[in-house]
């Protein structure tokens, strides 16, 4: 699976930007894509997550209520919509994939098996 991340940029706090994600090269009817970010000098961290069946989300404490996960089922396409940015969501977000049923977190990066290579989200203050 090759994912492709998109949608990044700068933006002012308080505004938005919609991130999407495309996957190709596999078909999956299960699993789950999710997203997460890292800024320079931390370590990655789960942002959303979205179940490819069932369309179940999940988000960070962080995101809740500023950001909206989705997907396109029949076109392998995830998007990120996030509102209300604050400079602390500056950072590099990747989008991820992972195949079929585990009984790993969807917040854990462990969780999933292809990784796109990243978009960068920059909020100036």
């Amino acid at each position: 699976v090759q994912l492709q991340a998109s949608g990044g940029g700068v933006a002012q706090a308080g505004g938005s930007l919609r991130l999407s994600c495309a996957a190709s090269g596999r078909t999956f009817s299960s699993g789950a894509m999710g997203w997460f970010r890292q800024a320079p000098g931390k370590e990655r961290e789960f942002v959303a997550a979205i179940t490819w069946y069932g369309g179940d989300t999940f988000y960070a404490d962080s995101m809740m209520g500023r950001a909206t996960i989705s997907r396109d089922y029949n076109q392998y396409k995830v998007i990120l919509q996030m509102n209300s940015l604050k400079p602390e969501d500056t950072a590099l977000y990747y989008c991820a994939a992972g195949i079929g049923s585990s009984r790993t977190s969807l917040r854990a990066a462990t969780r999933y098996d292809y990784w796109g290579q990243g978009t960068l989200v920059t909020v100036s203050s």
